[in-house]
């Protein structure tokens, strides 16, 4: 699959108020109006492109939304102040009481925890199945099934998901498919692939510093600006509005998304490649051995990799932590959630960013103790880093252990 996001956010140009080469920060919880008119039909929803209030929409957050827009293909985006703004807001505007959705089992802990516990207060209904097996999401959906929602590149399991053939399944029942693309921004373009909405947490990759907390939603115009009704819009009424500092600092990072996809999708199947030679048990999608490999060929965009997360089986929980923590010693990344960062990070995701999920259900789905999640980072020299994380696991006997249970 080709096409050239990168090119369409680099075409966006916005020159600041006096000229500058960066946008003017719109540093306003309010606006003012010319005529009273104009301010009674801005409440009524009849001038788009007039700002009332901040938490409505700002210069900056449009110009970001723009940007996003760009970045996935999509007619509009609105620009909220956390990944999970997003998707509840999201979710919430599609779904009433009494409805039922159908979810990809394997995905972020935090929107686990809403769609299993936070919804059953709605009287929403949710069905986590294997989102890689299409006739299961099919059997899943009932009449009142309003969406089916799944992660491009499932967190933390890196299951590949069949966008373009969910998509299909879900247009036959006049449905909306709503992928969560955080993991695999620019690698994977969901909205080309067929999906109606597209989601991101842009904490991660895509603002790529670990300084701020900001989502995201990509769809067509008509329904985010039903996101944004005064009277009806959840992204309006519950309130989760991006401050205009950041939405500025934001749209700056993502002018180099693109060159540090590259770094960091290059790093990722170095490291894959190397610790799978080495006998250890690694999921990437890069790799071969991955059950969506050949899928993720299919969808990919080839110039920006396989993303920067793999997952490395330590064997149990307490290898997983002394392995964390001799490599965070070793200057060679931080003891952290998260992803995207220059620096490496990881985590035992079953212990931390998976934790909402029942620990049984963690088992039936494939996720162990000793499961650590890979952000991998920037570095220059990766052989190098290669080098120095394969003599940690050494010492700790993980690389012993593994090349005998094989």
């Amino acid at each position: 699959m080709d096409y050239k996001a990168a090119d369409s956010i680099q075409d966006l140009q916005y020159f600041g108020e006096y000229g500058g080469v960066n946008p003017s920060i719109s540093d306003s919880s309010t606006y003012t109006f010319l005529s009273a008119k104009t301010m009674f039909d801005t409440f009524e929803g009849n001038t788009e492109g007039c700002y009332l209030y901040s938490r409505h929409s700002s210069p900056s957050n449009l110009y970001l939304g723009e940007a996003l827009a760009a970045l996935e293909g999509t007619e509009s985006a609105n620009v909220t102040a956390s990944g999970m703004g997003a998707i509840t807001a999201v979710l919430l505007q599609l779904c009433s009481s009494g409805d039922h959705l159908v979810s990809s089992r394997t995905i972020y802990g935090g929107t686990y925890a809403f769609l299993k516990n936070f919804l059953k207060r709605f009287q929403i209904e949710v069905s986590f199945v294997d989102i890689t097996d299409l006739d299961a999401v099919a059997k899943a959906c009932r009449s009142n099934t309003r969406l089916i929602y799944c992660e491009s590149v499932s967190n933390p399991l890196l299951e590949v998901a069949d966008i373009s053939a969910l998509s299909k399944l879900a247009d036959k029942r006049d449905i909306p498919l709503v992928v969560d693309n955080t993991f695999s921004p620019l690698s994977v373009a969901p909205a080309r692939l067929g999906a109606h909405i597209v989601v991101h947490s842009l904490t991660k990759f895509i603002n790529g510093s670990s300084d701020t907390v900001a989502g995201a939603v990509c769809a067509d115009k008509e329904f985010c600006l039903a996101l944004k009704d005064v009277n009806s819009g959840a992204g309006m009424l519950l309130g989760s509005t991006m401050d205009s500092l950041r939405a500025a600092s934001i749209l700056k990072n993502l002018r180099t998304l693109h060159l540090r996809i590259k770094k960091h999708s290059d790093n990722a199947l170095y490291l894959a490649q190397r610790f799978e030679e080495d006998g250890l048990r690694v999921v990437y999608p890069g790799l071969p051995s991955h059950p969506g490999h050949k899928l993720f060929k299919k969808i990919m965009v080839a110039e920006y990799g396989f993303g920067g997360i793999l997952t490395l089986d330590a064997g149990s929980l307490d290898k997983a932590m002394e392995l964390m923590e001799l490599m965070q010693r070793e200057n060679l990344g931080y003891l952290a959630v998260s992803l995207g960062f220059y620096k490496t990070l990881f985590s035992t995701p079953g212990s931390s960013t998976s934790s909402e999920i029942p620990e049984a259900e963690q088992k039936s789905m494939g996720l162990t103790d000793g499961l650590i999640r890979f952000s991998v980072g920037l570095d220059n020299d990766i052989d190098r880093s290669y080098r120095r994380m394969r003599h940690c696991m050494e010492q700790l006997g993980i690389l012993a252990e593994t090349t005998a249970a094989r």
